[in-house]
């Protein structure tokens, strides 16, 4: 029995036991004034849009705002850190319900975290400060091959797929794209009816499984592929190779999630586990890979075609980039994912200690790139705990171009981290396909939060960067970024890292950090040419 069923029998005990009991206990019927409002105030929550827990959990939902309207005083300066002194989840999904619902986010009494912490990052403001544009930023996406190049935002919406989320979830996500003008990533679950019904721009995500564009036998289909890919809303397609959750192990929907719908959207059986395999079968070399990219973007009619992955072996990478030079056959985009990214549902192992974290590995693409001078004909998204304007100026001052985000838009929709994603049974009505749990979310109002939440954000990082000086977000670069790596030493990342220059991975002498893995690749396949290189 449901929260909501309950709530009905409560009712009909609160207001019918006074009335029964009248007739022996005279005064019975007084018992309606503490019963009435009860259930006047449980009619409320049933009936409002704007409060998934309240909707789904009507009077005992109301507990949970209660401890939140006294935040401030128990929590708000209550702040837990991470390795890198940055502020844990419970700070940024605060933050992130601030703006998505339009309220204030600034905060009184100054900073609460140690500025003296070990890991504590931090950019210098300029006293020749500028006035931050009106209009969003934008960045082009499109190589020498692509005829349909996109222009998409700085911050959109990451790569969770409908099966994972709800038919509401993915329909406020894209409606919320479409309004702030941002795209959204459908995952690697197929391309569902409600991607497309809310007219928000997609970047379709291929994955091992080649959901929606699959045979019976789970191989690649050409032409289910290029029928889907036609579609308008669809800008660009995304080749999924890892991802920073559970990378090498292929994705995860269990069969209580499974519907009838989902089933025939991604061309599966009913009532199993979904499980993708750990890599692709269209292809199995690095040069293959290339060729793979130049017939989807043909099957596409041109649009933008990339790759995403968590980085694993640098050679594997770098082999990626010898194929590029080789064929001359590029990606229009990379998506970095980092390790730390989340999932609904992966072994604890993958998620702990699999994967490069997200700044190691965006530095390690963006050098190999300008190393084979190729940075300038591919774009790198960033995913991996994105949430603030901070995070945005990061992640592009290190290498980036924008970024994507999944944590935040789930805040943005609502999300409590119950930590429920892989049960079907999300409170919120978001990661489930309960429909007596999903009713609790209405997709006007989230999707209206999830497009103010990217607004407020990128509005945040804009007036960030004009803070330090800048004009527009490519004049960021890895200098801007501070790092206390000790009690009394200060360094910027570019002191951190090493940096390289255009085509220094072509000639000689190779960059020593460099040298072992470049030497160890090859475009003919992932496996190293020669031995001790990670």
């Amino acid at each position: 029995m449901s929260p909501r069923q309950l709530f009905v029998g409560f009712s009909v005990v609160a207001l019918g036991l006074p009335l029964l009991l009248q007739h022996w206990l005279p005064g019975a019927v007084w018992g309606l004034a503490l019963s009435g409002p009860l259930v006047a105030l449980g009619l409320y929550d049933l009936t409002q849009t704007r409060h998934a827990i309240r909707r789904n959990f009507p009077l005992l939902g109301r507990l949970r705002y209660l401890f939140e309207s006294v935040r401030p005083e128990l929590q708000q300066y209550f702040v837990e850190s991470n390795s890198s002194g940055r502020p844990f989840s419970r700070q940024l999904r605060a933050v992130a319900y601030q703006r998505a619902k339009g309220v204030t986010d600034t905060i009184p009494f100054g900073t609460e975290r140690d500025l003296y912490a070990v890991g504590y990052e931090w950019m210098n403001h300029s006293l020749a400060a500028v006035h931050p544009p009106e209009q969003p930023p934008r960045v082009l996406i499109g190589g020498p091959d692509c005829r349909q190049p996109y222009s998409a935002a700085v911050l959109n919406v990451s790569a969770m797929s409908y099966g994972a989320l709800s038919r509401q979830a993915v329909l406020a996500l894209n409606q919320g794209a479409r309004q702030g003008g941002f795209y959204h990533n459908t995952g690697e679950g197929g391309l569902s009816p409600y991607h497309l019904e809310g007219g928000g721009d997609l970047v379709w995500q291929i994955g091992t499984g080649y959901f929606g564009c699959r045979d019976a036998e789970g191989r690649f289909a050409p032409e289910l592929f290029a029928e889907a890919a036609a579609h308008p809303s669809v800008k660009m397609i995304e080749i999924k190779l890892s991802q920073g959750a559970k990378p090498g192990h292929g994705g995860i929907l269990p069969a209580s999630k499974v519907t009838p719908e989902i089933a025939q959207i991604r061309r599966v059986p009913l009532g199993q586990d979904v499980l993708s395999p750990p890599t692709h079968g269209a292809f199995r070399t690095p040069e293959q890979l290339c060729q793979f990219i130049a017939r989807l973007r043909e099957l596409s009619r041109g649009k933008p075609v990339g790759f995403k992955l968590c980085v694993g072996k640098r050679r594997e990478f770098l082999a990626l980039c010898k194929a590029m030079v080789k064929t001359n056959v590029t990606p229009d985009f990379i998506t970095v994912d980092g390790g730390e990214g989340g999932t609904g549902a992966a072994p604890l192992e993958f998620s702990d200690v699999l994967g490069t974290p997200l700044d190691e590995a965006l530095i390690f693409v963006h050098n190999s790139l300008v190393g084979v001078g190729l940075r300038d004909r591919i774009r790198i998204i960033a995913s991996g705990r994105v949430v603030t304007g901070f995070d945005i100026a990061h992640k592009l001052a290190l290498g980036a171009d924008l970024c994507n985000s999944a944590r935040a838009m789930m805040f943005a929709l609502g999300c409590i981290q119950a930590l429920k994603c892989n049960t079907n049974r999300c409170p919120t009505g978001i990661a489930t396909q309960d429909p007596t749990l999903t009713v609790g979310l209405v997709v006007p109002d989230k999707a209206a939060r999830v497009a103010s939440f990217q607004r407020n954000t990128v509005r945040a990082f804009q007036e960030l960067i004009a803070a330090a000086g800048l004009e527009r977000p490519d004049q960021l670069r890895p200098w801007h970024i501070l790092r206390r790596v000790s009690p009394l030493e200060v360094r910027h990342y570019g002191e951190m890292y090493e940096y390289l220059k255009p085509g220094e991975l072509l000639g000689e002498p190779l960059p020593k950090s460099y040298a072992r893995a470049w030497r160890a690749a090859s475009a003919e396949s992932f496996d190293a040419l020669v031995e001790g290189e990670a």
